[in-house]
């Protein structure tokens, strides 16, 4: 992508943010010279803690020893 100028960047900055989270590259210029780059804060993904909640199940044999031999596996 190209430069984007100060004052389009101004008009537009709700797309501008939109297009960076989704991780293209937006670099604001004054005049014709790069000032600042655009990007996602990190661990801002929107993920939430406890949306799993439910869709998966751990059964008993989760908790069960391992065979020696994958244990091994494991080792190496």
């Amino acid at each position: 992508m190209k430069p984007v100028p100060i004052h389009e960047a101004k008009a537009h900055l709700s797309r501008l943010i939109a297009r960076a989270c989704a991780g293209e590259s937006v670099v604001i210029a004054r005049g014709k010279k790069p000032m600042v780059k655009l990007v996602p804060v990190a661990g801002a993904s929107g993920r939430q803690f406890g949306a799993m909640k439910g869709r998966a199940r751990v059964t008993k044999a989760f908790f069960e020893p391992l065979p020696p031999e994958e244990l091994e596996a494991w080792e190496q």
